[in-house]
């Protein structure tokens, strides 16, 4: 058989600076579409202040996630990144290190295995697009298809 490699992109708009989309049928029907029946497939953030993450999506949990990732790296404080006045950057920039440190924490990606064609995910496990800085924009993320 040949080998197949197949990519496509969400693109994803976010509420708030802090946001767990679950983009697991995307992923899923990405990989039908692909009539890949054995490999895996890579979901990838193109954002430095975004990630990629599997976990049970389940609100509460969610919510756990979003607090300890405030105690971790909290918004407010006297980070580096954030004295604009000391970089050469635009007029607009965001005050956002603490994003940057979470995603650090997070990752940009998750490579799930593909199955006779199907996911290979555990029973509660979902493939989330964590967004830590973006309300009000439009991010991307892309999956990729390799398998025979």
């Amino acid at each position: 058989m040949k080998m197949e490699v197949i990519t496509k992109r969400i693109r994803i708009s976010v509420e708030r600076d802090t946001e767990f989309v679950d983009i697991t049928e995307y992923v899923r029907e990405v990989v039908k579409a692909s009539g890949v029946s054995t490999g895996f497939a890579l979901v990838f953030t193109k954002h430095t202040t975004a990630a990629i993450r599997i976990n049970e999506n389940e609100p509460l949990l969610l919510k756990d996630i979003h607090e300890f990732l405030q105690r971790l790296a909290p918004k407010g404080k006297r980070y580096n990144h954030d004295q604009l006045d000391m970089r050469d950057c635009p007029p607009n920039e965001r005050i956002n290190a603490h994003s940057h440190l979470r995603s650090l924490l997070m990752g940009a990606s998750e490579c799930i295995p593909i199955i006779n064609g199907e996911l290979e995910l555990g029973r509660w496990q979902s493939i989330f697009f964590v967004d830590l800085d973006g309300y009000g924009r439009e991010r991307e993320v892309l999956v990729q298809v390799v398998g025979e």
